[in-house]
């Protein structure tokens, strides 16, 4: 625990240079959020730094955060953000894998990938994902593209891959349908900063790694 909250201090040191005294309280609450969260054994510390940094951004732009936000039963989200009536959710990926997947890490990854968006899209009017430079998340371009523009094919992919890991609830086709990515997040923990990327110029990006 010591040393998750010595972590955690390191990272504010950076992230609070330019902050004015509001934003410097709210950032203090969101880092106690974490502790308090790590107390109950609920976060590893390299998700919680990425957390934080992505919800310094939103702190600066004016958005009133909150980490591991409670969406509705059983359905909570990493920084769920709030700007007037606009509200924002940005889920943060690490790029890990569970042992129980060690034999089918990209299949495993991109259920998850392509569930995130589904479940957690249909609730806010943003949705991003966020994730560090040296980790290449394989988005599905389906997300990315208007409905009329979708295949059925795609679609019924996207469904098995997600039918393959999520079955407590399913990831329904209804859900499918009607999610979209707005934006990713590169984040660089070293510099505390963060860049973000169209979804589609992250894909074609991506398109380098994933076969």
């Amino acid at each position: 625990m010591d040393k998750f909250q010595e972590d955690l201090d390191k990272l504010m040191a950076k992230l609070i240079l330019d902050c004015d005294a509001d934003e410097l309280r709210r950032m203090e609450f969101l880092e106690h959020r974490l502790i308090d969260l790590r107390e109950k054994n609920l976060l590893k510390i390299n998700h919680s730094v990425l957390e934080l940094i992505v919800a310094k951004y939103l702190v600066k732009d004016g958005y009133d955060v909150d980490l591991e936000h409670t969406i509705d039963a059983g359905l909570n989200c990493d920084v769920y953000g709030r700007k007037g009536d606009g509200t924002v959710i940005i889920e943060v990926e690490t790029g890990y894998v569970p042992p129980a997947h060690a034999l089918d890490p990209l299949d495993y990854i991109k259920a998850r990938i392509a569930s995130k968006i589904a479940r957690y899209s249909n609730h806010c009017n943003k949705f991003l994902l966020a994730a560090p430079p040296h980790y290449i998340m394989p988005i599905p371009r389906f997300f990315t593209l208007p409905p009329r523009d979708r295949e059925q094919s795609d679609l019924n992919l996207i469904k098995r891959y997600c039918d393959m890991y999520y079955t407590s609830p399913p990831v329904s086709q209804e859900e499918i349908i009607n999610s979209r990515i707005h934006g990713v997040e590169v984040v660089d923990v070293e510099t505390a900063s963060l860049r973000e990327m169209e979804p589609s110029q992250y894909i074609d990006m991506a398109q380098v790694w994933y076969i």
